[in-house]
This record gives C-alpha cells, structure tokens and sequence, in this order.
C-alpha cells in the first residue's frame, strides 16, 4: 500500500496528509526495540517505505524520519557545532523531521533558518534549486538532501549552491548513490516515469548516482568529505536506531 501511494501520489500531496495522518497511529507501534534519536519514539517496529524496493523499518511513525534522517540527526547531535551562531541557513527541500527542531536551534542561535523547494508545501520560499534567487555568499550552511538525481542539471544546482555559500560556509548534500556503479548513469532522453524506474529505479529520478559523485561535488569547488557512519557505531547501535548505510557527504566552501 505504501509503496502504491508513494508512486501514484504526487509528493507535495503525501508530505500535507501524512504529516497528519501517520504520527495520529504511532501509539501502534510502541515498543521497546527500536529508538528514534529525533523525536526520542521507542518502538518495537517502525514502517516500511520505498518506492521500488520497500525497505523495513524505515519510516519512524512519530516523526516521519527516514534511515538518512536518523543517520544526519545523530551526527548533528554530536557534532555540536555544525550550526555556528547567527548563522543563515538554508535548507533545500526541507524533511518533516527537521523542519521545527532546525528552525528551534538556529533561532536559539540567533540565526535565520530559510527553506525552500519548488512545490514543497512546508518550504518557505518557491525555488528551483538550479536558479537560487539569492545573492552570492549569502549562507553559512546548505543542506541538500536527496534532491539532486530530480533534477534536470545537477552541475547547475551544484554550482548555485556553492556560489550561495559563504567561505568556510559548510553543507550537508546527500544523495542515493549505488557504490556498485563507477561513473553516475544518466540519460536525458528517458522522460516516461515507467521508463525512469527501470533505468534510474524511481520515476522522478533522471540519474543513478555512482562512485563518482564526490568528484561531482569538487568539480564545482567543493571540498569534500566523506563519511561512512555506519562503520563509526556499532552494530547494536545501528541496528536499534534504524539508519542508513548511506555514506555522509560533507561539502566546505
């Protein structure tokens, strides 16, 4: 059933009725074997979600988090510093799970927390990641978070996040990546969403991400870091948490 609504459905519908829906059953799932570090929500299961393969345990019922969510939330939490004071964030697409802790802690610090996405319901401003309608060197921090594989010119939303940034600003730009592949597969004349599964695994995707896409990231002038939480904790603390196996990709202007 999810996995019908997650294709069927367009996305800015899904984030207005599941942010409401979804969190009202989560009583439902109470337990004691998984631990949701965002919304602290204890479970003994959370819910299934994906668009082609459905995954287990993804989908915290409290908070609507995902693996990546989890994963991101837990190194912010013991980074401390990722967010200096008075800093200017912003957050492109921005997830349910972060959107009100986010703009908790950066107001706290005195700083200025702006979201934007082209349809996003919850995003403050309307933009097209590839055309930001703000000024050179206006952030501290970019976050990005599977948001580029949609876009028609990756190279141009890259470029326009890193001309937006401050020196020394920081970002968070995480995206699937399939560690199988060498070089990213794209196609821009795959345009039919059944198309698109099939070759990009998802039907708004119009690239696969391969090993390359740290290379991507510098090529704009990015540094790069590469992170592979997973190996950082330990099986038990993985596995109860529920996150990713994504690697973390830290930019630095």
């Amino acid at each position: 059933m999810i996995k019908f609504f997650l294709n069927k459905v367009p996305r800015k519908y899904l984030q207005r009725v599941a942010n409401i829906c979804v969190p009202a059953f989560s009583f439902v799932y109470m337990g004691k074997n998984i631990s949701c570090p965002i919304c602290n929500g204890n479970f003994r299961k959370i819910l299934p979600y994906g668009y082609s393969v459905v995954r287990k345990n993804a989908l915290c019922p409290k908070c609507l988090s995902l693996e990546r969510h989890r994963m991101i939330w837990h190194y912010l939490e013991t980074t401390f510093d990722f967010f200096p004071k008075e800093a200017k964030v912003l957050h492109v697409a921005p997830e349910f799970p972060f959107l009100k802790r986010f703009e908790n802690i950066i107001s706290k610090l005195g700083g200025q927390y702006v979201t934007a996405d082209l349809e996003s319901p919850i995003a403050k401003v309307k933009m097209d990641v590839q055309h930001i309608p703000f000024e050179d060197k206006s952030f501290d921090v970019v976050i990005c978070n599977h948001v580029l594989e949609h876009v028609d010119d990756d190279k141009k939303a890259l470029s326009e996040m890193f001309r937006v940034l401050k020196k020394g600003g920081r970002g968070i730009l995480l995206c699937p990546v399939d560690m199988s592949k060498e070089v990213t597969y794209e196609d821009s004349t795959i345009v039919d969403p059944e198309f698109r599964k099939v070759h990009f695994g998802q039907y708004d995707h119009k690239r696969v991400y391969g090993r390359d896409y740290p290379q991507r990231l510098s090529e704009v002038g990015f540094e790069v870091e590469e992170i592979d939480y997973k190996n950082l904790l330990s099986t038990e603390q993985y596995l109860r948490m529920a996150f990713s196996d994504e690697i973390l990709y830290l930019v630095k202007k």
